[in-house]
């Protein structure tokens, strides 16, 4: 992406959401998008492939906090496409908005080169932005998905990952020339950019009509990419998801992503997990939980119960006498592991259950304890604070 690019797309409109939108709902509007317009889904069709690329550099932008600050500056700054200088800008302009923005690296985004710096750079004729095109290029960030059971997201789990990319051209070695020769550019003299007036002393760059911003020309466009150097690129690669993963998580896999230009760094890699239910079991933070049914006479009268454990051996708990239903014990160590390496608690809530069918015996033995209690009134209390309400 180029920097002019970068100022005057509308990030905002390609995910729908207002430009004072939450991180909850920039977040929960790329899901929607993505998950429609995936290439998986949508196999063979370009046009969803190109939709699912802008909201991914656009997801890429908002959410993260820092870059989505650096976005709205430039975009204040230069409005709609176009820089407002302030008073005085049409003599000397000592502010300095290379030292505002300068420093900050490549954090305004993923293919932005120098970042935000940069645009400022080239925009008062300092150098700056002329010649990112000549450096290499970060290659593109990947998003994918995967599915999980219950177990592989606590445990860890690795697993293959079909991925498409751009990558440059194995039929003219990235060039875009079937001969392998391109040559420079003479309207850009190779820096894959060309400056135009805006007046006040300043001017803007785009990149260069003739060569696309790449500062080669093919004499001979080679057929496979049609000239640009860059190809359609297929790869299944093992990929290590962290245990302890939680359902709709999104992992960052560093340098995992499609191959850099000219000796410039890989991207990344976002991998969005889904986890399936488990039958038994249930998950909250780093505890997992576990509903187990107890009679009635080992929650009156207390005991040793067995509970089961993911992927592991039974723990035995002790039940207190008088254990109410719906109570919650706990199992250290039972659960799911944390980024430490140690595991948190198996969260053990106890549910009375009530016999449909009763045998003669036990019908009479909860006759006579009917009548043995017959003087309590569990419900005595309610209706007194009810009163007193």
């Amino acid at each position: 992406m180029s920097t002019k690019d970068f100022i005057e797309k509308d990030y905002y409109k390609v995910l729908g959401v207002p430009k004072d939108a939450t991180e909850a709902e920039i977040k929960k509007a790329y899901r929607k998008l993505a998950r429609e317009f995936h290439p998986d889904a949508n196999k063979g069709n370009v046009k969803a492939e190109e939709r699912f690329k802008e909201i991914s550099e656009a997801n890429d932008i908002l959410g993260d906090p820092k870059k989505r600050k650096e976005y709205d500056e430039a975009r204040a700054l230069f409005g709609n496409g176009g820089f407002r200088p302030g008073p005085g800008a049409g003599g000397s302009f000592n502010f300095d908005l290379g030292d505002l923005f300068g420093g900050q690296g490549g954090s305004a985004g993923g293919n932005f080169g120098g970042g935000i710096g940069d645009v400022f750079g080239g925009l008062f004729n300092r150098g700056g932005g002329a010649g990112t095109r000549t450096q290499p290029r970060r290659g593109q960030d990947i998003e994918s998905e995967v599915t999980l059971s219950f177990m592989e997201a606590v445990d860890g789990a690795t697993v293959p990952l079909r991925m498409s990319s751009q990558a440059p051209c194995k039929a003219c070695s990235g060039t875009g020339d079937k001969n392998g020769t391109p040559r420079v550019c003479p309207t850009c003299v190779g820096t894959g950019q060309v400056a135009r007036g805006s007046g006040g002393g300043f001017s803007l760059t785009d990149p260069c009509p003739d060569c696309k911003g790449r500062g080669l020309i093919a004499e001979h466009p080679c057929m496979e990419c049609k000239g640009s150097g860059r190809a359609k690129s297929s790869r299944t690669m093992q990929v290590r998801i962290p245990a302890g993963v939680t359902d709709g998580q999104r992992i960052r896999l560093r340098g995992k992503g499609g191959p850099g230009e000219r000796g410039g760094p890989a991207g990344d890699l976002y991998v969005v997990v889904h986890v399936d239910a488990h039958p038994v079991f249930g998950r909250k933070g780093d505890n997992l939980t576990v509903t187990v049914p107890v009679t009635f006479t080992e929650a009156a009268l207390g005991g040793d119960i067995r509970v089961p454990t993911l992927g592991g051996p039974p723990v035995t708990l002790k039940l207190p006498p008088g254990t109410p239903n719906g109570r919650t014990m706990r199992a250290r160590g039972k659960g799911a592991v944390r980024k430490d390496g140690t595991r948190g608690d198996l969260l053990v809530t106890v549910e009375v259950s009530v016999p449909k069918d009763l045998s003669g015996k036990a019908r009479d033995a909860l006759e006579a304890y009917r009548e043995a209690t017959a003087g309590e009134d569990p419900r005595a209390e309610l209706f007194q604070a009810a009163k007193g309400a």
